[in-house]
C-alpha cells in the first residue's frame, strides 16, 4: 500500500473516511439480507405494477431452486439475454444463490458476438424473453447448437407492453420460465459459495478483435457496493424508503447492475424499472411519479437538457442526479445545475472495477472536467506511458492505475491479456490522465484514441468538451483522420440541436480559438443526423471509426 494519507483524503466530504470498513460477502447473502430486512417495501415498479422485496425474494429462491433441480452448479455458466424486466434480477440473484456463474449478453450484440460470448463463457443455458427480436435471435442460437436449454420469460407475465412477441415452440430444450420454476422448492441447504468465486463474466470491448470477459467475483461486486455506501452513506432525502430511482440504464451493463440496482437493493429503495430511455417518459417520472434519483449516461443528459420540456418541467422531486459510463460534457452539467439548483455529479469506473472508481463530491470546490476523487478503500495513481512501473507526480499526464477489493483478477481464458493488464499488482486502466494536488483525477483520453498531429499528442475528448460549448451543438465525436501535412488531424462529427443552423469549419475554428491549442484545432467538420452509440448509450468513437473505414 502507498503511504497515507493520500492526496485525495483532504478533499473528501465531511464524514467520509478512506479507511471505512468495506463489507465483502456473496450476492446470495446480499439478497437474503435485503429481502428479509425490507420485505414489505416495493423494490420495483414495472408497468405500473409494484413488486415487493418479499415477492422478489420468493421468486429468486424459486428460480435458484429450479436451477439446482436441473443439475446446474458451480461448474456451469448461465447466460442472461434480457432487457430491463423483473426476470433479470430474479434470474441474476437466483443463479448467484445457486453458486452458478453468470454472463450477460447484450440485446444489441451482433450474432457472431453472441456466439463468441456463449462459446467463450461455456454457457449452455440461456434465459431470454419472447419479445420478438430477442427471441428470434435466441432461437437461432439454439438451432445452431450453441445452447442446450432456452428458458423463455413471457413478456406479458408482468403486464402487457404492446411489444411484438413470438410464439414459444414446443420443442426439446425450450421451456417457459413459468414451467421451468413450477414446483421448485429451495433445497435444505444451498450450495456453498465463497466470496472469491467468480459470480459474473462481464464482457468488455477489446482494442482489437472480440470482447474479453472480466472475471468479477462475489467479493469484487459486493465490495463495489460497499465502497459506494462508504462514499455516500445517506442521500439528501435521508430516508431510502422514500426514494424512487429511475432504472433505465441497461442491467446487462455493470454501471446499472452495481451502481444502481445492487446499491439500491441494499438500501431498501424502490426502482422505476424501464425497458428503454425516452425523454418524455423520464420527464413524466419526475413530474407524475415524483422520482427522486436519476442515474444516466451523458447521451441521456444531453437529450434531456436539449429537450423542449427541460425549460419548464417540474424537477422539484429530484434530489440527486448522476452521470457515468463516459465523460460528461461540462456545458451539459452547467446547464443542468442552473436549472435544477444542484450539481449533476459524475464519476469514473470500468467493467474491470465492478465498476467503482472515482466520484465527484456533491459539495465543495467545483473542478470542471474532473472525474472526481478515488472512493474509499481504493488506491489510484498515474504511471508513465512508456513504463507502467514508474509513478508520476501531480499534474503529469500518464496512465491511470488502480487497485482495491473491487478490481477483477483478470480475463476469462486470456492469461496473456491478464498478465499485460497489471503492473506491480496495479490494474492498468488504459485511460490517460493526471491527478492534481488536491487528489482530483482528470482523464484526457484513452490510449487508443490519442491523435498524433505534427508530432504532438492530441486528445479528442479535450476538443469535444470545447465544441460542446457551441450553442448549436447537440452531440460531437472527434476522430483523427489522415492529413498530408500533419500526419493526422482532428475531425469533428457533429449533430445539431433542434432548429440550430449548420456552421462552417472556419466559424468553428474561430469559436474554438481561445479554447484549444493550434495543434488541437479541428481541420475537418462533418454534420450528421445521428452519431453511433454503444449498447448503453455512450457515443462510440470505435463504431464511427469502423463506419468510416467501411464506407
Amino acid at each position: 500500500m502507498a503511504a497515507r494519507p493520500f492526496a485525495w483524503e483532504k478533499s473528501y466530504p465531511a464524514g467520509v473516511r478512506w479507511d471505512a470498513p468495506i463489507k465483502i460477502t456473496t450476492l446470495g447473502r446480499l439478497i437474503d439480507e435485503a429481502t428479509s430486512t425490507f420485505a414489505e417495501r416495493p423494490v420495483f415498479e414495472f408497468r405500473d405494477r409494484l413488486i415487493s422485496y418479499r415477492e422478489l425474494g420468493e421468486r429468486v429462491y424459486q428460480f435458484g431452486a429450479a436451477l439446482v433441480r436441473a443439475g446446474l452448479g458451480r461448474a456451469d455458466t448461465v447466460a442472461l439475454y434480457l432487457p430491463n424486466m423483473p426476470t433479470h434480477p430474479i434470474s441474476f440473484f437466483g443463479a448467484a444463490k445457486a453458486g452458478i456463474r453468470l454472463v450477460h449478453l447484450s440485446p444489441l450484440d451482433a450474432e457472431r458476438v453472441l456466439a463468441y460470448k456463449l462459446k467463450d463463457a461455456g454457457a449452455r443455458t440461456l434465459v431470454t424473453s419472447n419479445i420478438a427480436p430477442l427471441f428470434g435471435m435466441a432461437l437461432k442460437l439454439h438451432e445452431q447448437g450453441l445452447v442446450d436449454r432456452l428458458i423463455v420469460a413471457e413478456d406479458a407475465a408482468f403486464g402487457e407492453s404492446g411489444l411484438p412477441t413470438l410464439p414459444i415452440p414446443d420443442r426439446p430444450g425450450i421451456v417457459t420460465f413459468a414451467d421451468f420454476v413450477a414446483g421448485a422448492e429451495p433445497p435444505a441447504a444451498w450450495p456453498a459459495v465463497d466470496p472469491e468465486d467468480v459470480a459474473l463474466l462481464q464482457y468488455t470491448g477489446g482494442t482489437t478483435g472480440m470482447p474479453k470477459g472480466a472475471m468479477l467475483s462475489h467479493k469484487n461486486i459486493t465490495a463495489a457496493v460497499s465502497i459506494y455506501d462508504a462514499w455516500q452513506p445517506a442521500l439528501p432525502s435521508g430516508d431510502p424508503a422514500k426514494d424512487k430511482i429511475i432504472l433505465v440504464l441497461p442491467l446487462f451493463h455493470i454501471y446499472a447492475l452495481t451502481s444502481v440496482m445492487l446499491r439500491q437493493i441494499t438500501r431498501g429503495s424502490c426502482m422505476l424499472l424501464r425497458m428503454r430511455f425516452d425523454p418524455d417518459q423520464t420527464f413524466d417520472d419526475f413530474e407524475k411519479r415524483r422520482a427522486t434519483i436519476f442515474p444516466g449516461v451523458p447521451t441521456m443528459w444531453i437529450a434531456l437538457v436539449n429537450h423542449p420540456r427541460f425549460a419548464t418541467a417540474d424537477l422539484s422531486s429530484l434530489i440527486y442526479a448522476a452521470s457515468g459510463g463516459a465523460p460528461l460534457p461540462v456545458e451539459i452539467a452547467r446547464r443542468f445545475e442552473q436549472r435544477a439548483g444542484f450539481r449533476l455529479t459524475g464519476g469514473w469506473g470500468m467493467t474491470e472495477t465492478s465498476p467503482s472508481g472515482t466520484n465527484v463530491p456533491n459539495t465543495g470546490v467545483s473542478k470542471p472536467g474532473t472525474i472526481g476523487l478515488p472512493l474509499p478503500g481504493l488506491e489510484m495513481d498515474i504511471c508513465a506511458l512508456d513504463d507502467p512501473h514508474a509513478v508520476l507526480p501531480p499534474r503529469e499526464i500518464g496512465e491511470i492505475r488502480i487497485r482495491g477489493p473491487n478490481v477483477t483478477t483478470g480475463y476469462w481464458n486470456k492469461p496473456e491479456e491478464t498478465k499485460a493488464s497489471y503492473a506491480d499488482g496495479w490494474f492498468l486502466t488504459g485511460d490517460i490522465g493526471y491527478m492534481d494536488e488536491d487528489g482530483f483525477f482528470f482523464i484526457v483520453d484513452r490510449k487508443k484514441d490519442m491523435i498524433i498531429s505534427g508530432g504532438f499528442n492530441v486528445y479528442p475528448q479535450m476538443i469535444e468538451q470545447a465544441i460542446y460549448e457551441h450553442p448549436a451543438v447537440a452531440e460531437v465525436i472527434v476522430l483523427g483522420v489522415p492529413d498530408s501535412y500533419r500526419g493526422e488531424a482532428a475531425k469533428a462529427f457533429v449533430t445539431l440541436r433542434a432548429d440550430a443552423k449548420p456552421f462552417t469549419l472556419e466559424e468553428l475554428q474561430v469559436f474554438l480559438k481561445d479554447k484549444v491549442g493550434r495543434h488541437e484545432m479541428p481541420q475537418a467538420l462533418e454534420f450528421r443526423d445521428s452519431l453511433p452509440k454503444t449498447t448503453v448509450g455512450k457515443l462510440s468513437r470505435a463504431e464511427l471509426r469502423n463506419e468510416i473505414r467501411a464506407g
